[in-house]
């Protein structure tokens, strides 16, 4: 089990939204490839503790591991709140996670709940980080705001006054999958125009924004137009310095996802965007990816609307503790 550097989170800047009841509560954000634990400090900021790897494929190991991190450090009183890369039904608990085929189907909740004898409150990564930025990053102070996340794919979630909007399935901001992508011409910068096929996507459908969208996507893309695989940074490195077939995937990747997330804007009615998400660390892509969006939006704003998330790979774990406060 790796013992990571010590680490300080964002605090919560003494948010009431945590209660005295979450004082001595563990926060947990688990992907397909690590399951982090962190807990909060009396000073209200978040300590990394612990960074394993994921058991994707074992539910007993996948518990072995969650079992063994908690123990180090629970307490009498503790309570687990888990950021999950995985859509949460609200209304059973169930859970339906891609990338964590030993979940799949399995009220996680109550699961663990049984097994760790504490308390645990499990919420989409994406909606956490949502609150995450609505109540303490780039959305402050703003009435709807709808997080997105372009990462290894694309999610999103929205809140609405502070509070996270939960829809039928737990299925809310997922603007990334549905047949989005269809009959899309683009420019492969050498002469060529190509119909971007209807590539078939993990959910089952085909035609989703999360086969172009999120960092996969941009590689898959770059290999459709140029015939060459690249990992998403040296594609993005590469089109920051100025590299013409780089630069035909990015205007190209622009277009395709600029437009789902302007109609997304539409019909949220977002005064603001923070962007979560591997590829959000490239200001120059977000930037880009704003303006073609304010373009195509019915509010007219010379305002930036993307913002690169101030808290990024903490925002899953500071909003898991805003989550554990709501729903508990």
């Amino acid at each position: 089990m790796t013992m990571p550097e010590p680490a300080t989170f964002r605090s919560l800047d003494g948010s009431a939204a945590l209660a005295a009841a979450s004082r001595h509560l563990l926060v947990a954000d688990i992907g397909g490839s690590h399951i982090r634990l962190a807990r909060q400090a009396s000073d209200g900021a978040f300590e990394l503790l612990i960074d394993v790897p994921t058991p994707a494929n074992d539910w007993g190991q996948f518990c072995a591991a969650i079992g063994e991190a908690t123990s180090l450090f629970a307490t009498g009183s503790s309570a687990l709140s888990i950021s999950i890369a995985g859509v949460v039904d609200p209304g059973t608990g169930e859970v339906a996670a891609a990338n964590i085929p030993c979940i799949n189907g399995r009220s996680l909740a109550r699961d663990l709940t049984a097994l760790l004898g504490m308390p645990v409150v499990v919420t989409n990564d994406a909606d956490c980080a949502a609150l995450a930025e609505a109540r303490i990053g780039a959305g402050i102070g703003h009435g709807v705001v709808f997080c997105a996340i372009l990462g290894t794919g694309v999610g999103g979630g929205l809140i609405v006054n502070g509070r996270l909007v939960r829809g039928a399935g737990g299925l809310t901001g997922e603007w990334g999958h549905g047949p989005i992508v269809n009959e899309a011409v683009v420019d492969a910068g050498d002469g060529r125009s190509l119909r971007v096929p209807r590539f078939k996507c993990g959910c089952g459908m085909t035609g989703c924004l999360d086969t172009v969208g999120g960092a996969r996507g941009l590689e898959r893309l770059h290999e459709f137009l140029h015939g060459s695989m690249q990992s998403s940074l040296q594609i993005l490195d590469a089109w920051i310095a100025g590299e013409p077939s780089a630069a035909a995937t990015v205007r190209a990747w622009i277009e395709l996802v600029s437009g789902p997330l302007a109609l997304v804007v539409n019909v949220t009615g977002a005064s603001v965007v923070p962007v979560c998400g591997g590829l959000s660390r490239c200001t120059p892509l977000v930037t880009a990816l704003d303006l073609a969006v304010r373009q195509q939006i019915l509010r007219r704003t010379e305002a930036a609307l993307l913002i690169p998330s101030p808290l990024n790979d903490q925002a899953g774990l500071i909003g898991a503790a805003f989550a554990f406060a709501d729903l508990s």
